[in-house]
């Protein structure tokens, strides 16, 4: 079943029958709620999921297929919508970033960049997201959240693909160097160290 034909086909279809653009809700409308809740808190996701469908649903004469699905276009117009709320967003990394430590051992950031979760990243990593410039964050969180390819991401937020690919690379440079190279957090190693030379 080719995905992005039915997408297309659809989308093009709701400008005679706006009933048809229920089946691209039904078919997106989860992935992009779990996506906002994730940056936002379940009560923006609440808002801003019926948001981007109704940005989707008055802008689909705009629509251009491009890749498999309409799912890299809608996680642009959320992440628009997001854009709205960065205070928001922040505020929940940085919740995320004091949640009580578990014992985690020293972690990947390429894992980290894969699958930013908070059981098993560690509250650190939220709190190093939160630190990164707006472009860097939303290309790595469609990345690890919305489970979006660098070519969708770019199609998400209308840049050349080798533009996400740098973003990408910038912050998980960053995020190294955040983390030291062992991928241990180094202001808790230096703490950690001050501790030890105080007692």
């Amino acid at each position: 079943m080719d995905v992005r034909r039915e997408d297309a086909d659809l989308i093009a279809a709701s400008l005679d029958d706006p009933a048809q653009f229920e089946l691209v809700f039904d078919r997106h409308y989860d992935a992009i709620h779990r996506y906002l809740a994730r940056r936002g808190g379940w009560e923006l996701a609440e808002d801003l999921a019926q948001g981007v469908f109704l940005a989707g649903f008055e802008g689909r004469r705009r629509f251009r297929p491009s890749g498999t699905s309409a799912a890299p276009w809608l996680f642009g117009i959320a992440t628009n919508l997001l854009r709205r709320h960065a205070r928001t967003e922040l505020r929940r990394l940085r919740a995320y970033a004091r949640l009580p430590v578990r014992e985690v051992a020293p972690f990947d950031v390429n894992a980290v960049v894969d699958r930013l979760d908070a059981a098993s990243a560690g509250p650190r990593a939220f709190e190093l997201v939160a630190r990164l410039p707006e472009g860097e964050r939303n290309a790595l969180l469609l990345v690890a959240w919305a489970d979006l390819t660098y070519e969708q991401v770019a199609v998400a937020l209308n840049v050349p693909v080798g533009t996400v690919r740098s973003r990408i690379h910038r912050a998980r440079g960053k995020l190294r160097e955040l983390l030291g190279p062992n991928g241990q957090d180094r202001d808790m190693n230096s703490r950690a160290t001050e501790r030890a030379n105080d007692g």
